[in-house]
């Protein structure tokens, strides 16, 4: 009889079971998959650190979530600056001067506040019942055709007038130039990768990989608590009703060129071009090679069996959710925790810190 067996061998998964063992309990980690690590999965490829599932960064302001997972990985720094190109500009993200730069030839933020209130003056009365409505009330057109409208359609699989306002509740506006897409006081990657990063966290651990917890139940019968990191819709078998999820495609290449386009991440923000973003990897540990590996990203819809990525959170999927939160309730033996769990996206340090949280509320310590 196991203390604990967790499903789930990515991050939110690891940081209970390293908590759990570090308190002697009897743990067991399964996951679906054939590797751990979950979506933060890094693998090398041409003698590049690849992240199989999306560009992942490790970012937080939270210190003891930092004191935590530092034993864990040594961290090279890395700033965030992606750029996004519609057409043939390219434009600097987060919205900074840079940006309004390039967009309209302003030199200081006082020319780029008069542009922006100019751009959005006309809809300054306006109450947004949708999203489209709501970016042009922010940023005006220039800002919502460019660099927001299309990623936008393209990420959801609907136009922006049928998107909820709520997704955009604000923008933020830099007005210095400044491209450091994150305010957070430690920003890094591990050096070897988030996979070797989980396999420390899951040292000394019993791990079953390639295991379906959502359709064999057995393992239930073998501890005494589940903390369970799948969809849990999926695990009340959607009696209630299916959570609706966005998924992803991605098709990696190695190219034989030494630089492909000479920064980590680009989006691309046009309707017309099928995906969102090129990851260029090797540029996220800036490491050395004569080849190079890209990742081209196509948001996707979510098919029962697939990969859920992006929770959709308006209004009756959230409700939805609280059902089968209430539903829980009746299997205290089982916590459901993590983005499918809580139906929430979530940072990685927000994933380390509901977990730690979580084994607090367990009366698990933590050192």
């Amino acid at each position: 009889m196991r203390d604990y067996i967790i499903v789930g061998a990515g991050l939110y998964g690891a940081v209970f079971a390293r908590i759990a063992a570090d308190n002697g309990k009897n743990v067991l980690v399964v996951d679906r998959r054939q590797h751990i690590a979950g979506n933060i999965y890094t693998e090398r490829m041409a003698g590049v650190t690849v992240h199989r599932y999306g560009a992942h960064i490790f970012h937080t302001d939270d210190e003891d979530v930092q004191a935590f997972i530092a034993p864990y990985a040594r961290f090279r720094p890395f700033v965030n600056m992606p750029l996004a190109r519609y057409g043939d500009r390219l434009y600097n993200l987060p919205f900074n001067m840079n940006t309004f730069y390039a967009l309209w030839g302003v030199r200081t933020p006082a020319e780029a506040r008069a542009v922006l209130a100019e751009q959005t003056a006309p809809y300054a009365d306006i109450t947004p019942t949708n999203l489209k409505e709501q970016a042009l009330k922010l940023a005006g057109p220039d800002i919502y055709e460019r660099l927001i409208a299309g990623y936008t359609e393209k990420q959801w699989g609907r136009p922006c007038e049928s998107l909820p306002a709520s997704i955009i509740r604000r923008l933020p506006f830099r007005f210095t130039f400044d491209n450091n897409y994150f305010n957070d006081k430690y920003q890094g990657i591990p050096e070897d990768g988030y996979t070797a990063m989980t396999e420390r966290l899951l040292a000394g651990i019993a791990v079953r990989t390639g295991i379906d917890a959502s359709r064999d139940r057995s393992f239930e019968e073998q501890a005494k608590r589940i903390i369970y990191t799948g969809a849990i819709d999926e695990y009340f078998d959607c009696k209630l009703g299916r959570l609706a999820y966005r998924s992803l495609r991605f098709e990696t290449e190695v190219s034989d060129t030494e630089n492909y386009q000479g920064n980590a991440v680009i989006n691309y923000t046009d309707a017309a071009v099928p995906y969102t973003r090129i990851i260029e990897h090797k540029h996220f540990l800036k490491e050395e090679s004569e080849r190079t590996v890209i990742t081209r990203e196509y948001p996707a819809a979510y098919k029962p069996g697939g990969e859920a990525y992006y929770p959709v959170n308006d209004a009756q999927n959230n409700a939805l959710y609280e059902s089968y939160v209430r539903l829980a309730k009746g299997r205290p033996d089982i916590r459901f925790g993590g983005r499918l769990g809580e139906y929430a996206y979530l940072n990685m340090d927000q994933v380390v810190r509901r977990a730690m949280d979580a084994a607090r509320e367990e009366g698990l310590r933590i050192e």
